[in-house]
């Protein structure tokens, strides 16, 4: 049975005309936390048909994110494995861009930034696009959306690309990253916690992530409230490390508490 996290029966009619992405979500969430569910489950639980279930699995196993089974659905993600790119993509993105919003807000026209991979990192160069800066950013979807604009100029970095995420990462990106001096760095994050610091779950990007804070003046962490209650498995930063770390309103409120009990300054959007 589906327990933990749902919604009693009285309180599950918003869930009648639930949009997709929305659905998409609160299975995969469930799935990855339980291992496995059925379709009967998430039916119930999402006050949604079995037919719409069975086709919100489909999807979602396009995505990589579980694999079907006899009336339900399994993991198909290993713990150390996040949720894929394209999956993340589509979550939370009124969110991220708010986020986004916000720590452009904090740069100064003039100034040279690093902007992470990933899908809040995206959201974060099309919101300084428009913006009078030196960019170089960390994922090649970025690349895309900062060399149409007039008025950045734009640094490549070295490096692989990481399949399916598109981030850069490797020897040469470091050391692309080390020839520069930069003013901010916009770090988007796998975690976050006060105990832990930052982490990814994986290495290379971890190790990208901790030469581009070292290169820069100050780290702005980029992050939805989900990734405060995350520890992936490599340490990135100590959060006394973190200037400022830009979240939104779903973050909770014990680790928010936590952090600014630890000096970050956390702003919520």
């Amino acid at each position: 049975m589906i327990k933990p996290g749902f919604r009693s029966k009285a309180s599950r009619v918003w869930l009648t005309s639930m949009e997709a992405i929305e659905r998409h979500q609160l299975i995969a969430e469930r799935v990855r936390l339980q291992g496995t569910a059925t379709v009967a489950e998430l039916a119930d639980e999402l006050a949604t048909s079995a037919v719409t279930v069975r086709r919100d699995l489909a999807d979602l196993e396009k995505l990589g994110v579980l694999r079907r089974t006899r009336g339900g659905a399994e993991n198909a993600l290993l713990r150390a494995e996040e949720f894929p790119y394209a999956f993340r993509a589509m979550t939370s993105s009124a969110a991220k861009d708010r986020i986004a919003a916000a720590a452009a807000e904090l740069i100064r026209d003039g100034e040279a930034v690093v902007v992470d991979s990933g899908t809040t990192g995206l959201a974060a160069a099309r919101a300084l696009a428009d913006r009078t800066l030196t960019v170089l950013p960390l994922s090649v979807q970025q690349i895309g959306i900062l060399a149409t604009s007039e008025r950045i100029r734009l640094l490549l970095p070295g490096g692989e690309v990481r399949p399916g995420e598109g981030s850069v990462v490797g020897p040469l990106a470091e050391r692309t990253l080390s020839a520069y001096r930069f003013d901010t760095f916009l770090m988007t994050v796998c975690g976050v916690s006060a105990e832990a610091g930052v982490t990814a779950y994986d290495v290379q990007d971890a190790a990208v992530k901790q030469t581009a804070a070292q290169q820069s003046a100050r780290v702005i962490a980029i992050a939805d409230g989900s990734k405060l209650t995350v520890t992936a498995m490599a340490h990135v930063l100590d959060v006394a490390e973190i200037t400022t770390l830009i979240t939104d309103a779903t973050a909770p409120a014990r680790p928010v508490d936590l952090l600014q009990r630890a000096g970050v300054d956390v702003v919520r959007v």
